[in-house]
C-alpha cells in the first residue's frame, strides 16, 4: 500500500469524508482508529467555524515540522486536531520520525 500524506487527508476533508480523513490520520500521527476519527472530526469542525484563517494555521504544521520546536508542533496539533496528553506526544513523535 502506498504511504498516505497530508495531501490525502486534505482531499478527504474537502470531500467531506471524515472516515477517510481519519483513516489517513491514523498512520500519519500514530493514532488509534477512534482517536484519528475524533481528530478528523475536530479538524472539520474547526475548519468550518474558522474558515481560511484555520487553514492557514493548519498549513503552518509543515513549517513547524521542518524547523520548529516540539512545542510549536504540539500547539498546532492541539489546535488543529484537538489532541492532548499521550496521543499528542505520540503524534509529535510520529511527525518527527524520519521518512522511511
Amino acid at each position: 500500500m502506498a504511504e498516505v500524506t497530508f495531501r490525502d487527508f486534505a482531499a478527504a476533508i474537502m470531500r467531506g469524508d471524515g472516515e477517510a480523513a481519519g483513516a489517513v490520520l491514523q498512520p500519519l500521527l500514530g493514532l488509534s482508529p477512534d482517536g484519528a476519527r475524533a481528530a478528523a472530526q475536530h479538524f472539520q469542525a474547526q475548519s468550518a467555524a474558522q474558515g481560511p484563517a484555520f487553514m492557514g494555521k493548519a498549513m503552518g504544521l509543515r513549517t513547524a515540522v521542518a524547523g520548529g520546536s516540539d512545542a510549536e508542533i504540539a500547539a498546532l496539533l492541539r489546535d488543529c486536531f484537538g489532541l492532548a496528553d499521550a496521543p499528542l506526544a505520540t503524534a509529535v513523535a510520529a511527525l518527527r520520525r524520519p521518512p522511511s
